[in-house]
């Protein structure tokens, strides 16, 4: 058995809220939980679309060792031309070949090398991206050839179906998968008989009286009508939801994960 690594996956960051949470919040819990590796996906960090170069550097700098996107990637223009610089920025792997930027990416530790994958799903979310199950086989073992033992992917897709199946056929290939895109954790955070830690859903680090992060009463009024509106970011206090999983060095096997979910900043929900 090797040395045992720590990786913290932060879900969904949504808008200010939930940036300005793990600025405030992220070094103390590095501490408190022994993390050695921090992941986190930012794809809805600018006000809840998207991501621009500053806020990626500005995680970064926070220590979040790297950024995973999803389906809102390009959403802001500036981003395109910033990921051919910034190779700890990860768009979906299963992008056609040819797509600026990458889908993962390894780097060094004081515990040896680490890999991160980012996946997209194909069922129920756009835009439809090539099959993520083969891509990323496929480079789980390009890596693995390359010495790499220690691999977490990020697969950001809306049906649980597809995520869970998506976990098993990973399974023993991988260190840990954990799914990105609903907002919402799921308790179903186990390691599968091959070795991998798996959830369906992370959560979300964003406003926790909210829908998805964004404001009630915009949400429900669209439900009941039908019309479009803005979705603005909701007030209040803010949730941070991840996974936390005790990675073997030497095998890249899982041998704990735990959900991590925290409200801070505990407050009257906003109006």
């Amino acid at each position: 058995m090797g040395e045992v690594m720590r990786i913290f996956f932060l879900g969904d960051i949504v808008g200010e809220p939930g940036r300005e949470a793990i600025y405030k919040r992220l070094p103390s819990l590095r501490k408190e939980e022994d993390i050695d590796f921090v992941i986190a996906n930012g794809e809805n960090i600018a006000g809840g679309r998207g991501i621009t170069p500053k806020l990626s550097i500005d995680l970064l700098r926070a220590g979040i060792a790297v950024v995973t996107t999803g389906d809102h990637v390009w959403d802001q223009k500036e981003i395109v031309d910033y990921f051919p610089t910034e190779p700890r920025l990860l768009r979906p792997i299963n992008w056609p070949e040819g797509t600026t930027g990458s889908g993962s990416v390894v780097l060094e530790t004081a515990k040896g090398k680490v890999g991160v994958i980012n996946a997209q799903g194909r069922v129920f979310i756009q835009p439809p991206l090539e099959d993520p199950f083969t891509r990323t086989e496929r480079e789980v073992q390009r890596l693995r050839e390359d010495g790499v033992k220690v691999i977490f992917v990020d697969f950001h897709a809306e049906a649980t179906s597809e995520k869970i199946a998506f976990g098993h056929h990973l399974d023993g290939k991988v260190s840990a998968v954990a799914g990105t895109h609903t907002h919402v954790q799921t308790a179903d955070e186990r390691i599968l008989p091959g070795g991998t830690a798996v959830i369906t859903d992370a959560g979300m680090c964003g406003p926790h009286y909210s829908v998805l992060g964004r404001a009630v009463d915009s949400v429900v009024w669209r439900f009941r009508t039908g019309m479009p509106t803005r979705f603005p970011i909701a007030k209040g206090p803010v949730e941070l939801g991840g996974l936390i999983v005790d990675v073997d060095t030497e095998t890249g096997q899982a041998l704990a994960v735990k959900r991590f979910r925290e409200i801070i900043d505990e407050a009257t929900p906003a109006t």
